[in-house]
């Protein structure tokens, strides 16, 4: 069975005091409450690239170029308690775009320096192996959660 597929996106930048990421507070769906990636499902017939520059532009109102996302690679997420939460992210890392990040009914933006990103308001998956992903390296990963919904119970990578 394929799972449905989904994009995220993290934009990195230069800041005041090194590098950072931009990370949304979740507003609504899937994930709310929690710090989570820029991104959301790919419609039917879209490409992830194409999902990726279109879910920026709807959540924080940035514009990206389908040709500025670098392919970080691609994760499969397991809930075996609720299916319809099953998914499969492809990751991007962006450092290129145009225009300042907004609030959206969706996500409320923030920029996080790369050695204080708040893991532990994110999905329990997120501290294996998104700090890889933030200095340039990939991802190629299985996370399976547990009954609660919240808990990796079973990593592949």
């Amino acid at each position: 069975m394929s799972l449905p597929e989904v994009c995220v996106v993290y934009l990195i930048r230069r800041g005041a005091s090194g590098m950072e990421v931009l990370l949304g507070d979740k507003r609504t769906g899937l994930g709310q409450g929690k710090i989570v990636g820029i991104g959301g499902k790919l419609d039917p017939g879209e490409s992830a690239h194409d999902a990726a520059v279109r879910e920026v532009r709807e959540e924080v109102g940035v514009r990206i170029e389908a040709s500025d996302l670098h392919l970080a690679g691609a994760i499969d997420y397991h809930f075996p308690t609720r299916p319809a939460w099953s998914q499969r992210s492809t990751v991007f890392v962006c450092r290129r775009w145009a225009g300042e990040p907004v609030e959206t009914d969706e996500i409320t933006p923030r920029w996080y320096a790369l050695d204080a990103v708040p893991y532990a308001r994110m999905w329990d998956d997120a501290s294996r192996w998104l700090p890889g992903v933030l200095r340039g390296g990939t991802v190629d990963a299985r996370f399976t959660f547990g009954a609660d919904l919240a808990t990796v119970v079973l990593t592949a990578e």
